[in-house]
């Protein structure tokens, strides 16, 4: 690992800061390195307001989609509500489907197959929506480059809303409205919400104009946070609030059919990573495994018992998931150490039996292992489909775009893309990428990075500064769990190996002679041999709370010793 400490903001800045809050000095400084500088922004850091969200007028297009919606149910038009087969489309739809269902009933709901559509709006879907006389599709998470979809739609008399995030290409399509936040004419000030958070959006403008209050609306908030969660955005701005509200719907009075999910888990109060391990892959599983719309009814299901019945066929799809991206993920740390005769700056692998719905978790676990931007590719019809992920500083979706020549299509954002190629396009492409990552990278990208907040002394932690960390909650991108460095540290002696081939490292330390404090290093049992030598080392973690026999105890969560 590189250890890279942040600027410290100046001492001035701390305390003013610290003064201005009455705050400890050190708290004052991971609020600066937050970006939070005075009383009000830190207000609005620690208590997030539904006032704080903008108006959705503020989208480009967003009256257009009010208008076109509401031509559609006074003319009784059939709706189709179309979102993509992850947690963000899945969530979207259901979220849409259930709000527009609650005031007028005909709206259809269509995920497209992973396996027989692809990503994204689909030509089958249109016809699915021609076939049944729908004549507004509103697309969700999906549909910025869907430019040849919308035409087709447009020429069978379908009418196109398109609510997404992703970046548009050079060409818009020929939709009735537009709402994206990173297109380039958008004045919308907050431009990193999700899918689901587009669509959030479009609800509380069609909801403004029914008198719908934005608190008659926080109900679904636990989809939004969950979209949030799962898509990895920032947990700044109006995603910390939408997630903040959305946490606490999922914790207080969560949808029966995340009730059904967490009874099968046994969690009760959940954070966001909670909802990034627990709540997201389940959701995922659906459409990774069978189709996504199994994850819609769960979502939309009001009775328990039927909704416990869906989360049980979930879990069954979760747990063939699991074995499968195991099994895979092996066979490819395989295929790269067979061809590890040359450096590589990147890492791409296939094999065309590889499952779809797993080759994005798989590039996950190959970018852990070897830290390379990563594409795993497996056959997708008569074409290669690959899933994408990159390492942290490196943008993917430019790498990729320079090689659009190679490719049939391929959207997506700086850490995360998919694409797919002609079979006789592979190796081209594949020495084209490695090329130009080699010529873009930075060398020192190429070992993965932990950015640590502040250095502190062991003294200085206490169970008062977890409290106040606590309420840095929810964490996620540009909000990241605050992470320190403390040097010069010992093990009180007893340090041992746990966990299966005793891989983690249990063990208590101290600091010229302060009070010792428990440690628990997940995967850094290989560390133990420097914990008990007589010399004292660094290590680099988050603070952490360890309850056992009902005493809850403060303890570190080391990321790294040296």
């Amino acid at each position: 690992m590189r250890w890279t400490l942040k600027p410290k903001p100046t001492q001035e800045e701390i305390d003013n800061l610290s003064q201005e809050l009455k705050v400890e000095k050190l708290i004052a400084q991971l609020l600066l390195q937050r970006g939070i500088t005075n009383y009000e922004e830190a207000k609005a850091f620690f208590r997030p307001e539904l006032s704080d969200l903008h108006d959705p007028f503020l989208m480009k297009d967003m009256d257009k989609a009010v208008v076109r919606i509401e031509q559609a149910i006074e003319n009784e038009e059939n709706i189709l509500v179309y979102g993509d087969y992850d947690v963000d489309g899945t969530t979207s739809v259901a979220l849409m489907s259930s709000f527009l269902m609650e005031y007028y009933h005909n709206v259809a709901t269509y995920i497209p197959d992973r396996y027989s559509e692809g990503y994204g709006i689909s030509f089958q879907g249109i016809d699915f929506a021609e076939d049944n006389d729908i004549s507004l599709i509103i697309a969700l998470d999906c549909g910025v480059k869907a430019v040849e979809k919308v035409q087709y739609a447009k020429e069978k008399g379908i009418d196109v809303i398109i609510c997404d995030h992703h970046r548009p290409g050079d060409i818009l399509p020929d939709a009735v409205a537009i709402l994206d936040p990173k297109q380039e004419a958008c004045p919308y000030p907050y431009k990193e919400l999700c899918g689901c958070g587009v669509g959030f959006k479009l609800i509380q403008a069609l909801g403004a104009s029914k008198g719908i209050t934005i608190e008659q609306l926080v109900p679904c908030l636990d989809l939004v946070a969950t979209a949030i969660a799962a898509d990895i955005v920032p947990i700044t701005g109006e995603n910390r609030v939408l997630a903040y509200f959305g946490l606490q719907v999922i914790n207080a009075s969560p949808r029966i059919g995340f009730k059904a999910i967490l009874d099968q888990v046994n969690k009760k109060e959940l954070t966001i990573t909670d909802v990034v391990f627990i709540l997201a892959p389940r959701i995922n599983a659906a459409g990774r495994m069978k189709h996504g719309q199994h994850a819609v009814a769960l979502l939309k299901e009001t009775d328990l018992a039927t909704a416990q019945k869906y989360a049980k066929e979930i879990e069954s799809f979760n747990a063939e998931r699991k074995s499968l991206d195991k099994e895979i993920t092996e066979e490819a740390l395989l295929q790269i150490q067979n061809n590890q005769e040359e450096e590589r700056f990147t890492s791409v692998v296939y094999n065309e039996n590889w499952h779809k719905g797993v080759i994005g978790i798989v590039a996950s676990r190959l970018t852990e292992t070897y830290y390379r931007p990563t594409l795993v590719f497996t056959k997708s019809g008569d074409k290669l489909a690959a899933s994408a992920r990159s390492v942290k500083g490196f943008d993917i979706y430019n790498a990729l775009e320079e090689c659009s020549d190679c490719l049939e299509q391929f959207g997506g954002h700086m850490y995360a893309a998919g694409l797919t190629l002609v079979e006789e396009r592979y190796e081209t492409f594949k020495q084209q990428f490695e090329k130009v990552v080699a010529e873009t990278i930075d060398p020192k990208l190429l070992q993965p990075e932990i950015s640590i907040d502040a250095k502190i002394e062991m003294d200085q932690i206490s169970p008062k500064l977890m409290r106040i960390l606590k309420q840095f909650a929810p964490f996620g991108p540009g909000n990241m769990t605050p992470i320190f460095m403390a040097e010069g540290l010992k093990d009180t002696g007893y340090a041992r190996g746990v966990g299966e081939d005793e891989k983690h490292l249990k063990c208590a330390l101290y600091q010229n002679g302060s009070t010792p404090i428990g440690a628990i290093g997940f995967n850094l049992g290989n560390k133990m041999g420097l914990v008990k030598s007589v010399k004292p080392f660094d290590a680099v973690f988050s603070l952490d709370e360890n309850e056992w026999n009902g005493t809850v105890s403060l303890q570190l969560k080391l990321r790294d010793i040296r």
